[in-house]
């Protein structure tokens, strides 16, 4: 059994910058801070402001009931918690694992601790560093909601918009699996039109405000479609897949014009043909949802 004192320390294992702003942000909120990176010397800083560095990450997990993980992927997050010595150490504690990989690894490590004895939550960061113990801070956690609980207290250092997604370990994950798809998707459009945009003279600069405008059409449409999206609706009343397929064949055209590699909106746009060649031309363009879905 954990001390009450313990219960209200915090040990961080790995520190790139993620980590080292988690780790700043438990300091802030007066948490002790047990800190332990692969690389020694990225908790120099850490360590000035009174975290204390631990040699190994076994000492490093004996410090506190409580263990936040951010590393790379689930590889690098096995290599250290399923080492014996720190597997052992973690018994009867807790790991919060805010490292980004899929469901199914999620699962499998939520298996491994309760062989062993070791409560795990699972999460997810979906806002920047620099986000990280203010207001701004989008944190997501799936687990037992009596150990979530439990280390709420210390897990609120981290600020912002906490949301317990529920029991289901994997579901942190999956919400941060889709919401990157969006994001790097989204990310890749714009970074073709930028290339298009500069082909044809207009610089980054330029176009940003109204890449902003752009850009701010998505939320009302986000809110407006989910719950048809979620009923199988795809009304295409306002704008056809049809009129999305000729847009689309505008921009390849231009793009191979100017020798701008034109595959992202020919996969796009091969989607939309698909949808209409299916009979659903008059529907809307999250049609190519449906499309999408194993059969």
């Amino acid at each position: 059994m954990t001390s009450e004192h313990s219960a209200a320390t915090v040990t961080v294992l790995g520190l790139g910058p993620m980590g080292r702003a988690l780790a700043g942000a438990f300091l802030d909120a007066g948490i002790p801070t047990t800190v332990w990176n692969r690389t020694p010397g990225k908790d120099r800083d850490l360590a000035a402001r009174g975290a204390i560095s631990a040699p190994a990450p076994e000492d490093a997990v004996a410090a506190s009931a409580l263990t936040v993980v951010c590393v790379v992927d689930y590889d690098a997050a096995d290599a250290v918690l399923r080492r014996d010595e720190v597997t052992r150490a973690l018994k009867d504690r807790t790991v919060a694992n805010l490292t980004a990989d899929t469901p199914d690894r999620a699962r499998q490590t939520a298996d491994w601790a309760a062989e062993h004895g070791i409560g795990y939550l699972d999460g997810a960061i979906m806002t920047p560093t620099t986000t990280i113990g203010t207001p701004d801070a989008v944190l997501l956690l799936s687990g037992p909601e009596d150990l979530y609980r439990r280390h709420r207290p210390v897990l609120d250092a981290l600020g912002g918009n906490q949301t317990h997604l529920g029991e289901d370990i994997g579901r942190a994950a999956a919400y941060d699996v889709a919401l990157l798809d969006f994001f790097w998707t989204t990310m890749t459009g714009y970074a073709h039109a930028l290339a298009v945009a500069r082909a044809e003279g207009v610089s980054a600069r330029e176009l940003a405000p109204f890449a902003k405008g752009i850009g701010a059409l998505l939320p009302p449409f986000i809110e407006q479609s989910a719950e048809d999206v979620d009923n199988g609706r795809y009304s295409g009343e306002d704008s056809p897949i049809t009129s999305a397929a000729a847009s689309m064949s505008h921009i390849v055209h231009i793009s191979e014009t100017h020798g701008v590699d034109a595959g992202v909106m020919r996969a796009a746009e091969g989607l939309a043909r698909r949808v209409i060649g299916q009979g659903h031309g008059e529907n809307g363009f999250l049609q190519i949802t449906e499309l999408l879905q194993p059969r």
